[in-house]
């Protein structure tokens, strides 16, 4: 795989120059507009520039989670969850654990963040654990160890905070433009200056629109192959593609949009969080391959789960059309043979139904929100919130009062 992780520490390089020359751009325009000398603008979107870039890459994976509202959890947490996480660590060959996040949020989706390998976090929704079960929740996890393995995410962590700043200038820029032709033409409106200043507005907002757009573009340009060859290394790690396939079938049809995602995220998740109010997921996507597609390369690898085997049910998709896993990872690899579903070994607990998942991520919400809770006599267990002040709750059951 040091292909694709050399193809992507390039493009990572690439990809924060060509934010950088915006950057530069907007502060070129900054400098002439309101300092007098572009060359002080110049150096002010490089100052920005590399502050960005060093808190991009020291804090940008602590950002992200913030922005998500993501929340730690250890293995006493969710012993299931941290049990597939460290299957698939193992299968993966990562040296360190991840870190394992909780979105409180009812849609369904998860993503992976971090510098390297040895620093790095897998963040899952509710309602993902709820929904999914064993098989299905290790395809996306393993999906996103494929996504550290291969330093996806140093690449999208980097360009999805230097993207947030471009943006942020822009809108700020954007304003102070209009304020200081609307209330410095006023002064001027008798001589040439109102003119020049709006050749200056009309300039400054077309380059101030344009920024976040070509931002955005560039973001975007991150190769799809990133998404299809951690599918591909899902399949592998797992020896089951049927559970992937299975998951995103499932998260293609909710209709719930993930509260806390935002643009700059939106292509670090496994499928594109933002859809139409009360819509199922589409195709349309910028930042992610066809659902329906990636479904049907999973479904097409009849015989095994190694990468050549994907290559192929792929090439079989797209009608011959190429190649989508680096010749070093098809270069002499081993045949990796398919599983049958459920678990290799016997688990230690039987595989919880929807009912229990459900009821085991509810109370894991409760707990992490620092509920109590009191069970009555009658067997309700009532859920009693930290900042509650009052002695007693009554049961809304069996009507018994109940001490706090």
């Amino acid at each position: 795989m040091w292909e694709q992780i050399r193809a992507n520490r390039i493009r990572s390089m690439m990809l924060v120059a060509a934010m950088a020359a915006l950057l530069l751009l907007i502060g070129y325009f900054l400098g002439v507009a309101f300092l007098g000398s572009a060359i002080g603008g110049l150096i002010m979107a490089l100052a920005i520039w590399i502050v960005m870039t060093l808190v991009a890459f020291f804090q940008g994976d602590s950002i992200f989670l913030a922005l998500s509202k993501a929340r730690k959890i250890k293995r006493d947490d969710h012993p299931r969850l941290y049990n597939v996480v460290e299957e698939m660590k193992i299968a993966s060959g990562l040296e360190r654990m991840p870190d394992i996040y909780i979105i409180d949020d009812p849609a369904l989706n998860a993503f992976a963040t971090g510098r390297d390998p040895k620093r790095a976090s897998v963040a899952i929704t509710s309602g993902l654990l709820q929904k999914l079960n064993r098989d299905e929740l290790q395809g996306v996890i393993a999906h996103e160890m494929a996504h550290i393995k291969n330093r996806d995410v140093l690449l999208m962590t980097l360009c999805g905070v230097l993207l947030g700043t471009i943006v942020i200038l822009s809108w700020y820029i954007t304003r102070m433009l209009f304020f200081s032709a609307m209330f410095g033409g006023r002064r001027s409106s008798g001589s040439g200056g109102g003119q020049a200043q709006v050749i200056i507005l009309l300039v400054g907002i077309v380059l101030m629109i344009l920024a976040p757009i070509l931002a955005y573009l560039i973001y975007f340009a991150v190769s799809r192959k990133r998404e299809y060859l951690a599918d591909a290394s899902s399949a592998q790690y797992t020896r089951y593609p049927e559970g992937l396939a299975s998951a995103l079938e499932k998260l293609g049809a909710s209709t719930a949009e993930l509260k806390s995602a935002n643009q700059a995220l939106a292509s670090m998740y496994i499928i594109n969080p933002f859809r139409k109010k009360g819509k199922a997921a589409t195709d349309l996507s910028s930042t992610h391959p066809p659902i329906s597609e990636r479904i049907r390369i999973l479904r097409s690898m009849a015989g095994g789960a190694s990468f050549a085997d994907y290559n192929a049910a792929f090439s079989k998709i797209h009608k011959g059309g190429g190649s989508v896993v680096p010749q070093s990872a098809l270069a002499g690899a081993a045949a990796v043979g398919l599983r049958a579903a459920g678990p290799e070994a016997a688990p230690v607990e039987p595989e919880p139904g929807k009912v229990e998942r459900t009821r085991e991520v509810s109370d894991l919400m409760w707990r992490m929100n620092n509920y109590r809770t009191i069970t009555c006599d009658c067997g309700t267990k009532l859920k009693v919130p930290s900042k509650f002040k009052k002695a007693n709750v009554r049961c809304p059951h069996c009507g018994r009062i109940n001490p706090v």
